[in-house]
């Protein structure tokens, strides 16, 4: 069902509407190639997929109605997860909780407070920044922007109160951004000033009770932007893409402001306030992929005096975004400015992997992959290993490495220092592991470790186009 408003900004679509989807339409896709024959699929009319394709597409409106079903009971299982968890962390620890009913003192966690922590917060507790690591260090902004990153997912008390209180940086702001397809604000961010006048911008990745977020991952919505190539529709629907317009220069003034043109806006008024000033973006999981199509979106603009003032980029866990017409757009704009683009890959985490490099999907890595194993030995390669989760081959050594994992924890403390000890709520993740390898791997803690106990020799100069092809033949 070919639709005229998104005509206007992209000649080669694909918009999935789960809103417009009964499980009888999503079955019956499933036995005919002319997709654009589905109310609940917007494309240029006549067109035709294989299977393969329409498969991926049933997979992607089913999990997405999934989510709109089990969205509100999600929302209060994770709060009163999150709740207990913070209940036990503020009595200090479960037996204190029982003695604390019992006398009647029991302390009870407040939200939105400063020490009121996530499910990723309670899975790494670490809220201070690596001593061992100053500003003349090559990993100095790896590691602070993999802090950043995590303390991402946390509200906004606790955010200010990290970056003022134990980071000393100044806290520039606190977003809570506007999905123009969802209609809800669903875009978290925050920005932070350090000492060396170098901005962070870090997006929060996907909440694990988020049934909004999980659906920006599943949607596999794409739109080919002209000279851009093909990019994640949910990605670009979380970063700021606006409804029936696309991405006008300027956001329409009748609508909420989204990710992409608050934060530029933002950006714009601190550099000219400061000509030493530069920025970084970040972020881990769905936030890694915010982080990389921001300056895409950036250099689509030509926003040339923004990207000349971009110090990096910095993701941990990011799936990939677009195809590879994409990545060359993108890696050629970076090229020009000299910004280095570091995709940071832990052991078997699948959301790097994810969605497929495959004649299927065709979406793309790029940039500089500097692959951790669980040893946390660093090296750089141009794609991470098993590069689609699934193959059979990596089967055997996925488990093994997932019983690694869970053994190491607990010797951990021991062998690295008490910084690394890891808490009961990670050796759950680290249990699920066994069955599921490549879950608990996505965590933010071993992106922290990676960026703390790695070496410093994987930050390498800028690579230019000829230097990755040497790479790559090596």
């Amino acid at each position: 069902m070919a639709s005229d408003c998104n005509k206007s900004f992209s000649s080669d679509y694909m918009l999935l509407n789960p809103d417009e989807a009964s499980l009888n339409d999503v079955v019956r896709i499933l036995f005919s190639s002319d997709i654009g024959k589905r109310k609940f699929v917007d494309c240029p009319e006549g067109t035709r997929e294989p299977f393969g394709r329409r498969w991926i597409i049933f997979v992607s409106i089913l999990a997405q109605k999934v989510l709109q079903k089990v969205s509100k009971p999600l929302a209060r299982f994770g709060s009163a997860v999150e709740g207990w968890l913070n209940l036990v962390s503020s009595n200090g620890n479960s037996l204190r909780l029982a003695i604390n009913s019992i006398r009647g003192k029991v302390i009870y966690p407040e939200k939105e407070s400063a020490t009121f922590l996530s499910l990723i917060g309670n899975i790494d507790k670490r809220v201070k920044l690596d001593a061992n690591i100053g500003n003349g260090d090559r990993k100095y902004n790896a590691s602070l922007c993999a802090m950043a990153s995590k303390v991402s997912y946390e509200n906004k008390a606790y955010v200010e109160s990290t970056v003022k209180d134990h980071w000393k940086m100044d806290f520039v702001e606190f977003y809570d951004l506007w999905n123009d397809y969802q209609q809800k604000a669903t875009t978290q961010a925050f920005m932070l000033q350090d000492t060396n006048e170098i901005i962070v911008v870090a997006f929060r990745g996907t909440e694990a009770f988020d049934a909004d977020a999980w659906s920006s991952d599943f949607d596999i919505s794409w739109y080919e932007l002209p000279g851009m190539g093909k990019v994640h529709g949910g990605f670009m629907k979380a970063l700021g893409l606006q409804k029936s317009l696309g991405w006008p220069q300027e956001q329409a003034k009748n609508k909420p402001e989204t990710a992409y043109y608050a934060i530029r806006k933002k950006l714009k008024e601190i550099l000219r306030e400061n000509d030493k000033a530069k920025f970084i973006v970040t972020g881990h999981s769905l936030g890694g992929a915010l982080a990389i199509l921001f300056p895409a979106i950036l250099a689509f603009h030509e926003e040339s005096w923004l990207l000349d003032r971009l110090e990096g980029i910095y993701t941990f866990g990011q799936p990939r975004v677009g195809d590879e017409k994409f990545g060359e757009f993108v890696k050629g704009k970076l090229e020009k400015h000299n910004v280095p683009y570091y995709r940071f890959v832990y052991s078997f985490d699948m959301v790097p992997r994810l969605p497929y490099d495959d004649s299927t999907l065709t979406f793309k890595h790029f940039g500089t992959c500097i692959y951790y194993n669980s040893f946390y030995q660093g090296r750089v390669v141009p794609e991470e290993p098993d590069k689609n989760y699934f193959s059979l081959i990596w089967l055997i050594p996925k488990i093994i490495n997932a019983w690694w994992e869970l053994i190491r924890s607990f010797i951990i403390s021991y062998t690295k220092g008490p910084d690394f000890k890891e808490g009961g709520v990670l050796r759950f993740f680290r249990l699920i592991g066994l069955v599921a390898a490549g879950v608990p791997a996505h965590c933010p803690q071993d992106y922290i470790n990676a960026t703390r106990l790695g070496s410093s020799d994987v930050f390498l100069p800028f690579l230019s186009s000829n230097d990755t092809k040497i790479l790559k033949s090596t």
